[in-house]
């Protein structure tokens, strides 16, 4: 009955096929912007489902993974409503598959670092960048990234360790920059890259470990 929506992935598809008379309340966020804060995400969701309609909370990507799904379900169950979480595919791995790029292979990862990037330039972080057997993935990253490569050179990471960012996975809009760590800030900058976005540093970044043949992908590199 009710379609509490994001703005981020390929939603538009899913609501196209939804019946007219579904009720769709968009309550998407925007960097520096978010127009519905999350405590009114929460009062929507136990607001039209305890009038005994039938709500989706529609993300896009996987609820539980800088989605605030665990606060959703928190708030509708301090209001007595069950909960049915269907899990979705985080674009933290997703994304980068969709454009060729492994976020762990044999010979070359072993392990996955994944970093909100409004957050802080951690410890763990650097220390994730500087060992070239991780891939860190950053999700919301673009604003951040001048602030994160400074941080890693500065803490003496190599400049040549391969980054890649994957515009708009999974949509024909998607678009993969491929550069370095030294170089990456000047390469975004030239090729407008906006949200949203997921980066990914690692050896598994680096272009020609796969090819990706059919994917829908873009290329740029510098």
């Amino acid at each position: 009955d009710v379609v509490v929506v994001d703005r981020l992935g390929p939603t538009a598809e899913v609501l196209a096929e939804l019946d007219p008379d579904v009720l769709v309340i968009d309550v998407g966020k925007r960097p520096h912007h978010h127009p519905v804060p999350q405590e009114e995400i929460n009062a929507l969701l136990v607001e039209h489902a305890s009038a005994g309609r039938r709500v989706v909370r529609l993300k896009g990507g996987d609820p539980f993974v800088y989605g605030r799904g665990g606060e959703e379900v928190i708030a509708c169950q301090r209001a007595g409503i069950p909960v049915e979480v269907t899990p979705g595919a985080s674009s933290a791995i997703s994304v980068p598959q969709a454009a060729g790029i492994p976020v762990t292979h044999r010979g070359t990862a072993s392990a996955m670092h994944l970093v909100n990037g409004q957050g802080e330039v951690t410890p763990t972080t650097l220390r994730a960048l500087a060992d070239r057997d991780v891939t860190t993935v950053m999700l919301m990253g673009v604003a951040a990234l001048p602030r994160v490569v400074t941080a890693a050179l500065e803490r003496g990471i190599g400049s040549d360790l391969p980054v890649a960012i994957v515009e708009n996975g999974h949509t024909s809009r998607q678009r993969t920059t491929r550069s370095t760590l030294g170089e990456v800030v000047d390469a975004a900058a030239d090729a407008g890259v906006r949200n949203p976005a997921v980066i990914v540093f690692g050896e598994v970044a680096r272009a020609g470990l796969l090819m990706p043949g059919g994917l829908r992908s873009e290329e740029n590199a510098r």
